[in-house]
C-alpha cells in the first residue's frame, strides 16, 4: 500500500453530520504494497474493527480471508507472503489529541501475524489500534466496492477522497504530498507532473469515478507554468447509493443478522451482506449453506454462495405409478441432471475466470510503469478484431471479451503463473 490515509468516516448514528473537526490529521501507511495487499490490509481490519481496542488479537478463517481478497483459498504462500509485507508497514500519524496537542507516532501496520491450523490470528499496536478505531479517522471500506478497482492508485485515491464526501473537496495537498500517497515518490519517472497526470492522476480518477460510491474532479494550482499543488472536488455518485451500509439497530434487529452472527459472520461485514444484498436473499443463501452439510468455512462458503448466486436444486414432482408417467419423470431427471451439470459447469468456469484475473492483476502489479504499457502495445498488436481491441482499450486486462486471449498472453509471458 503506497502512502495513504485512512483517516475517514464511518457512517453511522451521530456521524451522519455535515461537518468534520479540522484538527483530524491523516494516518500515512508507507510502503509499497500491491493491489491485492491493500485490499487484504483493509479485509483485515474491517474484521477486526468491533474488537480493535478491547481484543489483543483478532482471528479470521483463511480460506474465507483468501476469498475475500481475491485470491486462491488455498495459495497460503501468497497470503503469508502478504501478511509479511503488511508487518514489514510503517504506519505514521501526527495529529491533534482532543485538548490541542500535537501528537506524533510511528507503529508496524500489523504487530504479528500467523497461520495455524486453517486460521490467521493478527494482532495491531495498541497505539495504532487506537487511532485507527477513533471514528474520525476511520471510513469502512465496502468490501464490494473494492473488488472493483484493478489498479492500486485507483484504491489509493478512493481511500483519501472518501472522508471528504460531506466537506466536498480534499483540501490543497502538495504535489509532492501527493506523490507519497500514491507511493511513486521515489521515482524518477513521476518526478514530472506530465507524467504523473497521464498515467496516475487521470486513469485513478477515472476508475475512482466509475467503481465507487463518489465522484471526484481534480483542481490544480499553479507557480508560475508549475503545478504545485492538486486537490479534489468530490460528491456522492448517485448510481452508487446501494453501498451504503444501514449502521442502525434496526438491522441487528432482523433474524437474519442474528442467524449470521451465530454463523460467526462478523458484525459489519453481517450489516455488509444485508445491505448490499438484501434481508431475502441472504436468507435464501443461509438456507442453501444449511442444506449441504460437512461445511469446513461456513462464512467463506455464505460468501461465495452470495456472491456467484448458488441456488438449491428444485425437487422432482411426485411421480404417478403409471409407465407413462414414470417414463415423462425420467426424462425430467435426465433433464435436470443436464442442467445441474451445466450450472455446476458455469459456476466452476466463473470461479476459475475470477482467479485467473486475480493472478493477472497481480502479475501486473509487479511490472513497472514502463513494462505495464509495453505488455499492452504487445497484447493489442495480437488483436485482429478493431472490437476486441477497443473493449481491451476501455477495460484493459479485467477486459471480459477478451479473457480466453489475455489468459493466454500471461501464461506465454509466465508458463507458471495460472498453476
Amino acid at each position: 500500500m503506497p502512502d495513504t490515509q485512512l483517516d475517514m468516516d464511518t457512517l453511522s448514528g451521530s456521524l451522519r453530520r455535515e461537518t468534520v473537526k479540522k484538527n483530524v490529521a491523516a494516518i500515512h501507511i508507507s510502503g509499497k504494497l500491491t493491489l491485492l495487499q491493500r485490499k487484504l490490509s483493509n479485509v483485515l481490519l474491517l474484521n477486526a474493527y468491533d474488537a480493535l481496542t478491547s481484543a489483543a488479537t483478532h482471528t479470521i478463517d483463511a480460506r474465507t480471508l483468501a476469498m475475500m481478497v481475491g485470491y486462491n483459498s488455498n495459495d497460503f504462500d501468497t497470503l503469508r507472503a502478504s501478511l509479511r509485507a503488511l508487518a514489514e508497514t510503517v504506519a505514521e500519524w501526527d495529529m491533534l489529541d482532543e485538548q490541542g496537542r500535537q501528537e506524533w507516532g510511528v507503529s508496524s501496520l500489523l504487530s504479528f501475524a500467523k497461520l495455524k491450523n486453517g486460521v490467521c490470528e493478527y494482532a495491531y499496536s495498541p497505539a495504532l489500534a487506537q487511532k485507527l478505531y477513533d471514528p474520525k479517522i476511520y471510513a469502512l471500506i465496502n468490501v464490494h466496492i473494492q473488488r472493483n478497482f484493478s489498479s492500486g492508485h485507483g484504491l489509493a485515491l478512493y481511500e483519501n477522497c472518501y472522508r471528504f464526501v460531506r466537506t466536498g473537496s480534499t483540501g490543497w495537498l502538495a504535489i509532492d504530498v501527493f506523490r507519497k500517497l500514491m507511493g511513486v515518490d521515489g521515482s524518477d519517472y513521476y518526478a514530472s507532473f506530465k507524467h504523473l497526470n497521464a498515467k496516475i492522476i487521470k486513469p485513478a480518477v477515472t476508475e475512482v469515478n466509475k467503481s465507487s460510491d463518489i465522484m471526484i474532479e481534480p483542481e490544480f494550482r499553479k507557480k508560475g507554468r508549475s503545478v504545485t499543488d492538486i486537490r479534489f472536488r468530490i460528491k456522492a455518485n448517485p448510481q452508487m447509493a446501494m453501498f451504503e451500509i444501514d449502521d442502525s439497530d434496526g438491522v441487528r434487529n432482523l433474524a437474519v443478522y442474528k442467524t449470521l452472527r451465530e454463523q460467526g459472520v462478523s458484525d459489519r461485514l453481517a450489516r455488509q451482506w444485508i445491505a448490499e444484498h438484501g434481508e431475502e436473499y441472504v436468507q435464501q443463501k443461509l438456507d442453501y449453506v444449511k442444506g449441504q452439510g460437512g461445511v469446513k468455512s461456513t462464512v467463506g462458503y455464505l460468501s461465495a454462495a452470495l456472491r456467484d448466486d448458488y441456488v438449491q436444486p428444485a425437487e422432482p414432482a411426485p411421480t404417478a405409478p403409471s409407465p407413462e408417467a414414470l417414463a415423462a419423470a425420467k426424462d425430467r431427471a435426465e433433464a435436470k441432471a443436464a442442467e445441474d451439470i451445466a450450472y455446476a459447469e458455469r459456476v466452476a468456469e466463473r470461479s476459475e475466470r475470477s482467479r485467473k484475473l486475480a493472478v493477472v492483476e497481480e502479475l501486473v502489479s509487479r511490472r513497472n510503469p514502463t513494462q505495464r504499457d509495453a505488455d499492452k502495445r504487445l497484447f493489442l498488436s495480437g488483436l485482429e478484431d478493431e472490437l476486441d481491441r477497443e473493449h481491451f482499450r476501455a477495460h484493459g486486462w479485467r477486459s471480459g471479451l477478451n479473457a480466453a486471449a489475455i489468459f493466454a498472453f500471461w501464461q506465454e509471458l509466465e508458463p507458471d503463473a495460472f498453476q
